[in-house]
């Protein structure tokens, strides 16, 4: 736990929330600042930063709890889709350092318009940061 997280402070109890979920390593909330009607966030209760400094379990667990958290968004509160994502980092958008999965049930499609602006590489850049990126096993 992470004293001065308010992610880490609703885990504890500290501040209070709109709990949907919790088990042993995760809890799901709705975000108090929400972008449509049942965002969500579901947070591990262990405090990381990134997505590679939680464990296999509490990555699946995280994704998995999301998951039912859309379900229940279309079966309950009659959404016709969800977004899922992720900030990770200050320059993503991340401004609470807590690692949390966003759950934004979409009811239409004006409600967000989240827009790519896609960067155009030539192939011969597209090769280099393939290599650069590529994974290994």
């Amino acid at each position: 736990m992470s004293e001065d997280c308010v992610f880490c402070k609703i885990v504890k109890g500290e501040l209070p929330c709109y709990k949907l979920y919790e088990s042993e390593l995760v809890l799901a909330f709705l975000d108090i600042n929400p972008v449509t009607r049942g965002h969500a966030l579901v947070v591990p209760k262990r405090h990381a930063e990134r997505l590679s400094q939680l464990s296999g379990e509490e990555v699946k667990e995280v994704f998995s709890v999301a998951a039912r958290v859309a379900e229940a968004s279309l079966s309950k509160l009659n959404a016709r889709g969800a977004n899922f994502w992720v900030n990770q980092g200050s320059i993503a958008g991340q401004v609470v350092k807590h690692f949390h999965a966003h759950v934004v049930p979409r009811y239409s499609e004006e409600e967000i318009k989240i827009e790519v602006r896609g960067e155009k590489l030539s192939e011969e850049e597209m090769k280099s940061v393939a290599e650069k990126l590529r994974l290994e096993g």
